[in-house]
């Protein structure tokens, strides 16, 4: 039997029970069925990450097998089944059933599993955990094997996993003659929380909570394990373990830290595992991390880790907008540990980042046509940023991949007790209440365009059950209607509360006001002093050069301008294009000049066109800006 979270309030309606038919996400899953997962699967190939598995390779040879090769292959696989869950397809099934069969001749007779160390340098397993990968690799093996099993039904993966999840538990631990290791990329402990809820064995969550428990130890094993190959742990390149979330105990973090897809990665498995065992320093952990991050280190469009150096984070209120560096990976793992710390007790703040997220700062990474990827996601470009489609650290793409196709995952919310929509996606659901009653949902709705939602509610039979509708944190004003009549409700930590007896064909229709707001930041982001941002509902915008021709690094906003908002089915697959009145500087005025007098130097007026920022380089290149300086601002 399945290990439920003990703990929870509510658990996520999972996808082989969602149905989605929406206006904005049923393109970019085909999209991402039909064009992004066939085309990496090529570059699966063409790159040498499949063959790999046949283990021919010998010294000498180009390509050498990389270190986290088998995790790009992974995320391959698991979106990949995600997509056949809906869409069954026999020549995508059949590229599956290859790299599953690669990986079982690839795997080693203890279970062991990672084509460098079994071919490159043999001698060496387990010796660089701080570095080099290895238990991230199986992570996101195990991963891809638990969304194979559930899509399909077939545990051949599964097994493969199962074996190499075991031979790691004979590794590591506190037990004698075990390494008391963890791995410096944070992955393996959600992955395994994930293999001990589908298969039961509550091996896997034990082996899960040590590496998140031992975490941060003194003496610490990186320390360790570095004098062992030979080296002086104070040379590490990144000068403290705070790059790794790994300088002090996991129950005392209380601030974000270093490569922010690592935290997001161990935040989402401290979260998994403060709603498994009811851990309340765990919980109080991520309590304190999510206030750090969201109230001083997030971006408007949900992307963190405004660094390259470290790929993560800096100081607080550091976040500037052409440098921003906000790896696609890295909001992912945001919406993850947001996704789970939202069925510890249904508080819609953690679904309002997941939105945003989805929305904007993760979308963007891809192409409307889904065959180029941003590493990085800057909210300002003079032009020369532009997608790709491939890098050699390729964890972006199929990361992308995965999570377009497994929306499903995050829209609805069940319990005993009833059921919460978290995200308004038309589509068709099915929910458990009760004592496992169903109950069908059908939600309709133009949604992120429109915020009319209409939800038909079916249950099986007659029953009483709470229904709560997420009131997303931008929006101000709202209606509720059963049946055409409009409902006094309750509102529990964001969500409107309708507890009634359900029948059949009953209707629910929430009105979302989504008026354009213009946003300002926090004035400690100094990077957005005297600028707003754009954002309609959750979507938040900028402008293109390609819209707005005198240059859009130029123009200012009037505060006193009203916007007007449009819908163009032609431009960028359908989107709302918002418009408003605005200033620009003239060039031939400035030709001879460099400097001049204030008072002389009065901007000519001009209209503005903001465009989605998940849509932004789909068109002619040039320049890009999402907050724009106000005149007077």
């Amino acid at each position: 039997m399945p290990l439920t979270p003990s703990h929870a309030r509510y658990a996520p309606v999972p996808f082989t029970r969602v149905t989605i038919d929406d206006v904005f996400w049923s393109p970019r899953m085909a999209v991402n069925r039909n064009v992004t997962v066939p085309m990496q699967y090529r570059q699966l190939k063409s790159t040498g990450r499949l063959d790999a598995l046949k283990l021919e390779w010998k010294p000498g040879q180009e390509p050498v097998p990389h270190i986290f090769w088998e995790s790009d292959i992974a995320k391959w696989i698991e979106a990949a089944s995600y997509s056949l869950a809906s869409h069954p397809d026999p020549n995508l099934t059949g590229m599956v059933d290859e790299a599953i069969g690669l990986l079982e001749h690839a795997q080693q007779p203890d279970g062991y599993l990672n084509v460098f160390y079994t071919l490159v340098e043999p001698t060496k397993r387990w010796s660089n955990l701080r570095d080099n990968h290895e238990l991230y690799c199986a992570g996101h093996l195990i991963e891809a094997a638990v969304a194979h099993s559930k899509a399909t039904g077939s545990d051949r993966l599964l097994n493969v996993m199962c074996r190499y999840a075991d031979y790691i538990g004979t590794v590591f631990g506190r037990e004698s003659g075990k390494k008391r290791g963890y791995c410096g990329h944070p992955e393996i402990e959600l992955a395994l929380i994930k293999l001990a809820r589908h298969t039961g064995e509550s091996r896997y969550m034990e082996l899960a909570t040590y590496f998140v428990s031992e975490r941060g130890a003194k003496p610490y094993y990186f320390d360790e394990e570095a004098c062992e190959r030979g080296e002086r742990p104070e040379a590490y390149w990144a000068g403290t373990y705070d790059y790794c979330q790994a300088s002090v105990p996991v129950r005392e973090l209380s601030r974000v830290t270093g490569h922010a897809v690592r935290a997001m990665y161990l935040y989402t498995a401290m979260a998994d595992l403060a709603c498994q065992h009811g851990d309340a320093d765990l919980l109080a952990a991520c309590e304190r991390l999510w206030q750090h991050l969201c109230l001083a280190n997030m971006y408007i469009t949900g992307g963190i880790g405004p660094s390259r150096h470290n790929e993560g984070f800096t100081a607080d209120y550091d976040l500037p907008n052409e440098t921003a560096y906000a790896e696609t990976c890295a909001p992912i793992g945001l919406v993850y540990w947001n996704s789970r710390l939202l069925h510890l007790d249904l508080d819609g703040k953690y679904a309002d980042i997941v939105e945003r997220a989805l929305y904007n700062g993760i979308i963007s990474g891809v192409s409307l046509g889904g065959d180029k990827f941003f590493y990085e996601n800057p909210l300002a470009s003079s032009g020369a940023h532009h997608r790709k489609e491939w890098f050699v650290c390729a964890c972006c793409p199929p990361n992308l991949a995965r999570i377009v196709a497994s929306i499903g995952d995050y829209v609805y919310s069940e319990s005993p007790a009833g059921i919460a929509v978290n995200l308004y996606v038309a589509g068709k659901a099915e929910a458990k209440v009760g004592d496992g009653t169903s109950v069908e949902l059908i939600q309709e709705t133009r949604y992120p365009w429109d915020g009319a939602i209409r939800l038909s509610v079916s249950p099986e039979q007659v029953s009483k059950f709470d229904l709560r509708l997420r009131i997303p944190g931008w929006c101000h004003k709202y209606s509720i209607a059963v049946n055409g009549v409009g409902v006094d409700h309750a509102t529990e930590k964001g969500y409107a509360l309708i507890s009634r007896t359900w029948t059949k064909g009953d209707v629910v229709t929430l009105t979302l006001d989504m008026p354009v707001e213009a946003i300002a930041a926090n004035p400690h982001v100094v990077a957005d002093l005297g600028r707003v941002a754009i954002q309609r509902g959750p979507i938040v915008y900028c402008l293109e050069d390609v819209d707005n021709p005198q240059g859009v690094r130029k123009v200012l906003l009037t505060p006193e301008g009203a916007f007007e908002t449009y819908y163009d089915a032609d431009l960028l697959g359908g989107v709302v294009v918002v418009e408003g009145n605005g200033l620009v500087y003239d060039d031939a005025d400035w030709a001879k000049d460099l400097y001049r007098p204030l008072k002389t130097a009065q901007p000519k007026p001009v209209r503005l066109r903001a465009v989605p920022y998940s849509t932004w380089d789909n068109r002619e290149s040039g320049g890009m800006v999402v907050w724009v300086p106000v005149m007077g601002g």
